[in-house]
């Protein structure tokens, strides 16, 4: 069976609204997947604002964001169907908008943008509020996207997400265990500006570097590396522990980041070499998605920190990696809409495995 869906994610970073239009075909039990077309549609400085002010608002304000972004998604939708040809082509939008308040112990997820909006002013079914019966099952209501891993990608058993931070998971069987290893992209992005880039092309300013060994022996001895597994990486913790120290000791730019960047491939080593230890995964493959598997030169010094270790490096095409989040909740809605399992209880600590997701119809009878 083939289904055609538009998978919706908004990160916690408020870059923007990311969609990936993909073609997911399921044949005797295996799940294979192709992302058609992808944009990222970043935020303007008010929505930012709208979005970050989310959580404090009274209960008639929250309701009208709600509806107000709902209405935002709809019409994005619209321009990206318009813009990629997609008309009549797309048989549902799975969307998991933007998290306002989150609170695992009391069974809170309230997720902004109203589905029953998009529905209406797409004319396209639609599949939200994913984590909600996760969360009232005693689960956390998350991670989900490791559905990815698990049905499109089994024989990578060792994922490297490398977004502001640098996530490594472990899938294989029943076992799933997600490590927040380092700062990454925000990081180095940071340090880029310096220079009035706001970033690093494939690594190129990094690569021309020289490797300060004063600053990467202080930012690998700080105190978060010292502490055991489970542990919470703060979004804040580039911006306010280590860019500070980068900027104490007046390195060029260029030294800066080959310094982070090694620093970064370090930390990625010791975290994988961890998490074989917690379970021998049977294939000794890394697959790196997110926007720092574009930077050539920090893809070359994690292969080259895992070399001892036998990794092979897997870098999927360019869609994967920038939209695997976006293809991850395409094939989430398109699982709820086939009533079948797409939350696991073994990931999220829930009572049992679960159908996530409301269901809008937004087609004529």
């Amino acid at each position: 069976m083939v289904y055609r869906a538009i998978g919706i994610v908004s990160g916690s970073s408020l870059n923007g609204l990311d969609l990936a239009f993909a073609e997911v075909q399921e044949t005797s039990g295996r799940w294979t997947a192709e992302i058609l077309a992808a944009e990222r549609f970043p935020y303007t400085a008010a929505w930012k604002d709208k979005l970050r002010a989310a959580a404090s608002l009274n209960v008639k304000a929250h309701l009208q964001l709600h509806i107000e972004y709902g209405r935002y998604i709809a019409e994005t939708v619209r321009k990206f169907i318009d813009t990629n040809n997609l008309h009549f082509k797309v048989q549902l939008i799975a969307c998991h908008g933007h998290t306002s308040v989150y609170d695992p112990a009391h069974h809170i997820c309230s997720v902004l943008g109203d589905g029953a909006t998009i529905a209406a002013l797409t004319g396209i079914n639609v599949v939200t509020d994913v984590r909600c019966i996760d969360l009232s099952l005693g689960g956390k209501g998350a991670p989900i996207y490791p559905i990815a891993e698990k049905l499109l990608f089994p024989d990578n058993h060792i994922s490297l997400h490398l977004g502001a931070n640098a996530v490594l998971s472990g899938h294989h069987n029943n076992f799933y265990q997600s490590l927040e290893v380092c700062p990454a992209n925000k990081l180095l992005d940071m340090i880029a500006q310096r220079d009035d880039k706001p970033f690093d092309p494939a690594g190129a300013m990094a690569a021309e570097g020289k490797l300060d060994s004063r600053l990467l022996t202080i930012i690998n001895e700080l105190e978060y590396y010292r502490l055991p597994y489970p542990k919470t990486l703060s979004l804040d913790f580039a911006s306010d522990v280590i860019y500070p120290l980068v900027d104490d000791l007046s390195l060029t730019v260029q030294d800066a980041l080959r310094t982070v960047v090694e620093h970064i491939a370090v930390q990625v080593a010791s975290a994988f070499r961890y998490l074989n230890q917690q379970h021998q995964f049977p294939s000794g493959r890394l697959m790196l998605t997110g926007g720092g598997a574009n930077n050539e030169f920090l893809v070359s010094r994690i292969a080259g920190n895992l070399a001892a270790d036998g990794v092979e490096i897997i870098v999927p095409d360019k869609s994967t990696v920038n939209f695997k989040e976006s293809l991850a909740m395409a094939l989430i809605g398109i699982l709820r809409w086939r009533e079948e399992n797409n939350v696991f209880s073994y990931i999220t600590g829930a009572s049992r495995d679960s159908i996530g997701g409301a269901v809008w119809i937004g087609q004529e009878a």
